[in-house]
């Protein structure tokens, strides 16, 4: 009874985002937050069909681009219905590690890269291709190897395993 009485309790108040009306926690991984936004059923889905849960729930750091449903509907009509084919899991597991890179870069990290690079960063992603990042005013551009670009409209979603930016356009490798 008096270790109750006398010991320390601590509840850490964790700074959540919120995303497609839902808070994200930092305790949790990539996958555990992304599955509650309401704004990403899309890329959940695809993340499922890919077979890239295990690995967005891996200790590994990550940054994850996640596109929203709307970027996704930007997307030419029965593209995502094709994708998510078992056929085309080669097709679509490229194009979503084409949205993550390895290690954990928060915006700061981003835009510290930006300016060492005078004004554009090269990233490279998991899948071997590259995307741009640059800054338009205080947001973060990211281009892709088509010259697509795709605005982050919430960065800094920290997770367990790495951060998630919220972007507002799927991005396409060569």
């Amino acid at each position: 009874m008096v270790a109750v009485l006398f010991g320390q309790q601590t509840f850490a108040q964790e700074k959540t985002v919120m995303v497609g009306g839902a808070a994200m926690y930092p305790s949790k991984n990539i996958i555990e937050n992304a599955v509650n936004s309401k704004d990403h059923t899309t890329l959940v889905a695809a993340v499922k069909a890919a077979g890239l849960v295990e690995t967005l729930s891996g200790p590994d750091p990550f940054t994850v681009f996640a596109p929203t449903n709307k970027a996704f509907d930007k997307l030419p009509k029965g593209t995502v219905e094709t994708l998510v084919k078992s056929e085309n899991k080669a097709t679509l597991t490229g194009i979503l590690t084409y949205h993550v890179v390895s290690g954990k870069m928060s915006a700061e990290d981003l835009m510290k890269a930006i300016k060492d690079g005078g004004g554009k960063a090269t990233l490279t992603t998991v899948a071997g291709g590259t995307l741009s990042a640059m800054q338009k005013g205080k947001k973060i551009v990211l281009t892709d190897a088509k010259g697509n670009t795709a605005m982050v409209t919430i960065a800094d979603v920290f997770q367990s395993n790495g951060v998630i930016h919220v972007i507002d356009t799927v991005l396409m490798p060569n």
